[in-house]
């Protein structure tokens, strides 16, 4: 029982625990863990990095959890701080949890693939939302003007990662520090192919296709799914639209942003046009989207829907 009771309060003070509450339609058999992407936090001065998704998914029957994760640092460090988080999260159940469904936006997506590919055992799904799986041009850009080494690459290092580290206060993740360059260099076109050679479970063949809904992964079965927006301006009170209309210049293809069309394929593409833009795909900022598509957290609860029933 001692033991029990101090896996439960480790988990609690690592993640974001919400229990299910009223309907069903999200009631999936595996908790649902969203993780986030760069700048990643839980909630700073009330406002939370998943804008009332938790809450949506909550209200239809969802267990979620929302892990620590740095803000800026590989997707392979961040993935290894979140298996310590999910393996805390199994202990605390008493043996009732034993796999889950990870969701992960933008570099979120990349980061639960490095736990599908690593701790198979722990994972039943991976869904990940306008992550640039094959690289975003941005990195190269970034990179390209900064270049490590260089007095102007250490200014915007040490800048940089000042950034991060305020994120992880303020998210009360005091024990991460920043590592943009580690980011970086997983998100330019080398970065990218890198990794898509070492874990290529669910990265398409072709260069716009699509991989496929299942795999097994060291005998465990994983599905695995992918949605993405392409549009840069989406309500015309969001402050972030006109950023993201300024970096979508650096993409060739159509995208949000951040996040070209193609690169955002995974596993089963259940949409890859939606009217949005890389914020809007967590319901931001603070819940100024398009009304012209499906909202975002009805999106959520759809996935958490799908997987019930197919048994996850």
């Amino acid at each position: 029982m001692k033991k029990l009771l101090v896996s439960t309060l480790a988990a609690a003070s690592l993640c974001t625990t919400l229990t299910a509450t009223a309907g069903t339609t999200a009631q999936t058999k595996n908790p649902i863990v969203l993780v986030p992407g760069i700048f990643a936090f839980d909630t700073i001065a009330g406002i939370d990095y998943w804008y009332k998704i938790p809450s949506a998914l909550q209200a239809e029957g969802a267990k979620v959890h929302v892990p620590k994760i740095n803000a800026f640092d590989s997707s392979a460090k961040r993935g290894e701080a979140l298996i310590a988080q999910l393996e805390q999260i199994r202990a605390a159940s008493g043996g009732t949890v034993k796999k889950f469904n990870l969701i992960g936006h933008s570099q979120g997506g990349i980061t639960a693939r490095y736990v599908m590919n690593t701790r198979p055992d722990m994972v039943a799904s991976v869904t990940t939302l306008h992550t640039p799986h094959k690289g975003s041009p941005l990195a190269d850009v970034a990179t390209g003007i900064a270049p490590a080494g260089t007095l102007r690459g250490v200014a915007f290092d040490v800048f940089a990662n000042a950034v991060g580290d305020l994120v992880n206060l303020l998210s009360n993740n005091k024990k991460s520090q920043a590592d943009i360059r580690a980011m970086l260099a997983e998100f330019n076109k080398t970065g990218a192919a890198a990794n898509n050679s070492k874990f290529p479970v669910g990265i398409p063949t072709t260069s716009c296709g699509e991989g496929p809904e299942t795999a097994s992964i060291a005998g465990n079965s994983v599905r695995m799914y992918s949605w993405s927006g392409t549009w840069q301006l989406t309500n015309v009170l969001d402050i972030s639209d006109p950023l993201f209309n300024t970096t979508a210049l650096a993409i060739s293809e159509s995208n949000d942003g951040v996040t070209g069309r193609c690169s955002s394929h995974f596993g089963k593409v259940i949409k890859d046009n939606y009217i949005m833009n890389h914020l809007d795909a967590n319901n931001h900022i603070n819940g100024l989207v398009s009304l012209f598509d499906t909202n975002p957290k009805t999106l959520y609860v759809n996935q958490a829907n799908r997987l019930k029933n197919l048994g996850l």
